[in-house]
């Protein structure tokens, strides 16, 4: 799945940050230098995909 960032302004000058495609934390790694750029976050939402986990898939050949 593609990963974006999706920032919305609103004419008052209101802010909302959307990390799609993103699971767990990693959504939260993804804003972060805006949110550190932007100044103090007022409010976050969690959506579903955060308690998702991140799938690694590890194959290991056992030798003959």
């Amino acid at each position: 799945m593609k990963r974006t960032l999706e920032i919305l302004i609103s004419p008052t000058g209101g802010i909302q940050i959307d990390a799609i495609g993103f699971k767990g934390p990693d959504c939260e790694q993804a804003t972060r230098f805006l949110e550190e750029a932007l100044g103090a976050v007022q409010v976050r939402q969690r959506k579903p995909e955060y308690q998702q986990r991140t799938v690694t898939q590890r194959r290991q050949q056992v030798g003959e």
